[in-house]
Parts: C-alpha cells; structure tokens; sequence
C-alpha cells in the first residue's frame, strides 16, 4: 500500500513538472472562489442571482486550473508579480493600521503634507512634532 502512495505522489511530481503550479495569485483567486460559492450557498433562492454566480465560479475555478497547469512560466510570474505589485501596499496598510490601533504607549500623527506617520509617546499632553521628512509642524494631543 506504501509502495502504491509513492508511486502516485512520484507520478503527480512529474506531471507538475515544468507547470506553474499554486502562487499568490491562485491563492488569491481560491479565496475568492470560495467567496462566491459562500453567496451562491446563502442567495441560492434566487434564480438569477444564482445563475450570475455560477458563471463566476465556473470562470474562477478555470482560471485557477489553467494558471496552475500552465507551462508558460514567464508569463504566470509577470501575472503574479503585477499582482503582487498591488496586494502588498494593501496588506501592508492594513497591517499597519491594526498594528498602531493595538500599541497604547504611543499616538501616531500623519502629516499633512507627506502623509509620514510619525509616532510619539502618548500621554505627554499637547504637544508640537516636526515631521522628519518634510519639517511640516504638526500639533495635537498625545
């Protein structure tokens, strides 16, 4: 029974071969798949709506298979990359904005000029910062 497990995963190694395989594209667009299916679960009464999201699904899962089978390595990378390109300064945006919201010992000020954040101990009542960037003076509490 091992022997056959082996076989198999040795089989599917070999087909992958040379093919793109699973990124953070197709990730990307699983989750979304995922999504979809979630609505067309919760609105599946309705006709129209339902046939709209079948559609939808049906694309997302071809994309998904054919980026994933795909032997054009050059051409998913670029996908990906421009992707890639958008996805982190969103996430990283996020991140940060969660990350500032849970730390209490500091206030954080945006300039106005050049939309640096810049962080300054909380609690030290009103104050006035210069921002390192561009020395806009920004005043507010702590």
């Amino acid at each position: 029974m091992r022997n056959l497990f082996y076989r198999v995963s040795s089989a599917a190694a070999r087909f992958m071969y040379g093919r793109n395989g699973g990124d953070q594209l197709n990730l990307a667009l699983l989750a979304l798949y995922l999504l979809v299916w979630l609505a067309q679960v919760l609105l599946g009464r309705i006709f129209i709506a339902r046939v709209i999201l079948d559609g939808i699904s049906l694309a997302l899962a071809a994309v998904v298979l054919f980026r994933s089978f795909s032997r054009n390595l050059a051409k998913r990378r670029a996908e990906n990359a421009r992707f890639l390109r958008w996805w982190y300064p969103l996430k990283n945006h996020f991140t940060a904005l969660r990350q500032r919201r849970q730390d209490k010992e500091h206030k954080y000020f945006v300039c106005k000029n050049c939309k640096t954040v810049c962080r300054v101990p909380a609690g030290k009542g009103r104050i006035e910062i210069t921002c390192p960037k561009c020395g806009e003076k920004i005043i507010g509490k702590s």
